[in-house]
């Protein structure tokens, strides 16, 4: 170090020099350039979705269940368009488990062939899915 200090004695100390035709580049820009040199490129991105949290889904007990299909059938007998609150689990697209969600809307129709509830929104809700139903007049 002292070697290197006294080679370059007549410098060392000097300010740093500002150029007179360039604007200094701010510190936040100059750490991007250097951005595409990350060792671990992704690496936030997976500790960010390791630390997502998702909720595992409900076993359905004979009385929910029961009551589910209940329900499900007086919407198969509808004529109007009752307005609902569905709550249902919706699976996660990246890891195991999902979430329940709870959406609202007016009943348009059961289809059956892909077992779905279809609001007269357009949204579809698989039956398989569904955790609670409340039908309101």
């Amino acid at each position: 170090m002292e070697q290197a200090a006294g080679k370059y004695s007549d410098i060392i100390f000097l300010p740093r020099p500002i150029s007179k035709r360039h604007i200094p580049m701010a510190q936040i820009s100059r750490a991007a350039q250097f951005a595409s040199f990350a060792a671990l490129s992704g690496y936030d991105n997976e500790i960010r979705e390791a630390g997502r949290l998702t909720d595992s889904r409900s076993e359905l007990d004979e009385d929910r269940q029961n009551a589910l299909n209940n329900a499900l059938m007086r919407l198969s007998e509808c004529t109007n368009r009752p307005f609902l609150k569905v709550t249902y689990f919706c699976p996660d697209k990246n890891k195991s488990g999902g979430r329940y969600i709870t959406v609202s809307g007016n009943f348009r129709r059961i289809d059956e062939e892909s077992l779905e509830i279809v609001f007269t929104d357009g949204r579809k809700i698989p039956a398989l899915d569904i955790y609670d139903i409340v039908i309101e007049h």
